[in-house]
């Protein structure tokens, strides 16, 4: 309904309401993810080695900072840091030139 409205009044409907909610989906998928692998593996590993949880617990904190690292560098691209560098420290080359 409000849609129709909108198109009769000539406005365009307002995509900001959806690209903050992708936006938040995937800080929260980029934070998530790595840390439900990492504890997963951690409790497979636990299960075979016989220990309580020690690697559900060290892979649980690996997968945080994989998480945190994976938010910082989205976060650095929506916001304008600085370019990502190519693998091995080479620079990537410019393509107006």
């Amino acid at each position: 309904m409000r849609k129709r409205e909108n198109q009769r009044r000539g406005k365009k409907p307002d995509n900001a309401v959806y690209q903050a909610l992708t936006t938040i989906s995937q800080f929260g998928i980029n934070m998530l993810v790595p840390i439900f692998l990492c504890s997963f593996f951690g409790i497979l590993l636990d299960r075979k080695m016989g220990t309580s949880c020690f690697f559900m617990i060290a892979l649980f904190f690996v997968g945080a900072l994989a998480g945190f690292r994976n938010v910082f560098l989205l976060a650095r691209r929506i916001y304008g840091g600085k370019e990502e560098q190519a693998p091995y420290g080479e620079k990537k080359e410019d393509r107006d030139s």
